[in-house]
């Protein structure tokens, strides 16, 4: 006696089976060639035009050819706009120049962090700032577009000073960071 176990198996053999060959049997009709009437018989026969086979060695020559273009960095362009570029490892340090040695002297040696603002200025060529790094006894004036150690001046309003600040973090999305000192009353 079968068990029914047994038959379950041979029923999906079966139906496996079927699938296989149905599909098969279909395209094998779809390819043979009708037979020939009796008029095409005493006609004569043109040969017929079929299409070169392309050259199986060009083909590989292309394929190569697209992927040492891609290899190179020609084969695609990416524009991250404002999100991290997902083609670019986060394993392998930023191009950017890392923040070491000595700090310069001057606005350029500030950091973002370290300084105070303690006054905003309104002349003929725009806002300037006034501010105090706290481990100087120095005060500074900065205007739009300069340069610190760790980013830039963005922009100087009536009662505040903006700054983009470089972020060394190759998680976050963005490689620099929006920075917002008030001028306290």
């Amino acid at each position: 006696m079968i068990g029914t176990t047994s038959i379950r198996w041979h029923r999906a053999l079966a139906l496996a089976l079927a699938g296989l060959v149905l599909p098969l049997a279909a395209a094998l009709a779809q390819t043979e060639t009708p037979p020939a009437t009796d008029e095409a018989e005493g006609a004569a026969e043109a040969p017929a035009e079929q299409a070169p086979a392309p050259d199986p060695g060009s083909q590989i020559d292309e394929i190569l050819a697209g992927e040492e273009s891609a290899l190179a960095g020609a084969g695609y362009t990416y524009d991250p706009g404002n999100r991290r570029d997902p083609f670019r490892s986060l394993l392998i340090g930023q191009n950017r120049q890392a923040l070491r040695g000595p700090m310069p002297e001057g606005i350029a040696g500030l950091l973002i962090e370290e300084i105070d603002l303690t006054g905003i200025y309104k002349t003929s060529r725009g806002f300037v700032a006034q501010v105090v790094a706290s481990n100087k006894a120095k005060s500074y004036l900065i205007r739009e577009g300069d340069q610190l150690y760790d980013g830039d001046v963005v922009s100087i309003s009536l009662n505040e000073v903006v700054f983009k600040q470089i972020v060394n973090d190759p998680t976050v999305i963005k490689p620099f960071r929006e920075v917002v000192k008030k001028l306290s009353p």
